[in-house]
């Protein structure tokens, strides 16, 4: 299993908690919830991955370690690694997470964030992320 790098390009952060995410995941907001564009590292470790949910304003995502996934709803999953930019529709019912076998961050700008707070969804099941290589 792969590490954590030993020079991250963000700190992770802490610990968050939340019922949303299947394993351990750290938060590190470096532009605070409230601000006009809240902006976040967050690292997940390996085979962790959130919930189904949707951004009412949408959200971008750069990926700056390891290798995850991203899903939309109807959609095949797409692996991410570093550099890799993940630009989420208003609306768009999708996931992220880490790859099995890899620690995962990114980077979550959270666009319009006036048009309120993500809608949390359905886990995403183990078949779905088990048949993802």
């Amino acid at each position: 299993m792969s590490r954590i790098p030993e020079a991250p390009l963000f700190p992770m952060g802490e610990e968050f908690i939340n019922d949303n995410f299947s394993g351990a995941v750290w938060l590190n907001m470096l532009i605070p919830l409230g601000s006009d564009l809240p902006v976040a590292n967050v690292t997940f470790e390996p085979g962790c991955r959130n919930s189904w949910h949707e951004h009412m304003g949408g959200q971008v995502l750069l990926v700056t370690n390891g290798r995850g996934y991203y899903q939309e709803w109807g959609q095949p999953a797409r692996e991410l690694r570093p550099g890799d930019v993940v630009q989420i529709p208003a609306h768009a019912k999708h996931w992220h997470g880490a790859a099995k076998d890899s620690w995962f961050s990114h980077i979550a700008i959270e666009i319009h964030p006036e048009k309120g707070p993500a809608t949390w969804l359905e886990p995403v099941s183990d078949d779905i992320y088990d048949a993802l290589a």
